[in-house]
């Protein structure tokens, strides 16, 4: 199976808070919900069903896994909550412990070595939503085989970035681009 790295950013590689103005308020972030004014394209919609048809389990770190808990969880006015809670839920996290409080959620004490092992198995994708530590140790040691990326014509100017500073050299190769009627450019990026 794939690793996905499923992550909004903007020209300017912030990916911290994108959903809502509370979701992420670290280091003072006042820009959350930054993503919100772009997200009703037809294009968006049908690269996320795209997604999610090969996917088999999502892959959280810790801060994010708690954050979608208390929004999505057990809502009945969306259409996201009943596929988060049916899905599997891996979580990496050293300091959380069993049993987790979101039904079919299984922990990964040992991060990236536990997400090595579930590489190896088959199956469908495996996609990370959000979770930059994660993605970011998963990225440092090759474990991430796409990169799914929904580009914001949006700079910031402050805030959590996809790719910290001073980062590793990665080289990818381009999958495939699109031009949503937002503005936003949806790129799937592999390594090179």
């Amino acid at each position: 199976m794939k690793i996905v790295a499923f992550e909004s950013i903007t020209l300017d590689g912030v990916m911290q808070g994108p959903g809502r103005p509370d979701e992420d308020t670290r280091d003072g972030f006042a820009h959350g919900g930054w993503a919100a004014p772009y997200a009703n394209s037809p294009e968006q919609g049908q690269a996320v069903a795209e997604s999610m048809a090969a996917t088999g389990a999502i892959l959280l770190g810790r801060r994010t896994y708690e954050d979608f808990y208390q929004t999505w969880h057990g809502r009945t006015d969306n259409q996201f909550s009943p596929v988060l809670d049916a899905a599997t839920k891996y979580v990496a996290s050293r300091t959380l412990g069993e049993p987790l409080v979101w039904e079919n959620s299984v922990l990964l004490p040992d991060g990236a070595d536990g997400v090595a092992r579930l590489r190896r198995e088959p199956g469908k994708d495996i996609v990370v939503l959000g979770s930059g530590d994660l993605v970011r140790s998963l990225a440092a040691v090759g474990l991430v085989d796409r990169w799914l990326l929904f580009l914001h014509p949006l700079v910031l100017g402050s805030g959590r970035h996809l790719f910290a500073d001073p980062g590793q050299l990665a080289r990818l190769r381009l999958v495939s681009s699109l031009a949503t009627s937002t503005g936003v450019v949806i790129a799937i990026y592999a390594p090179a």
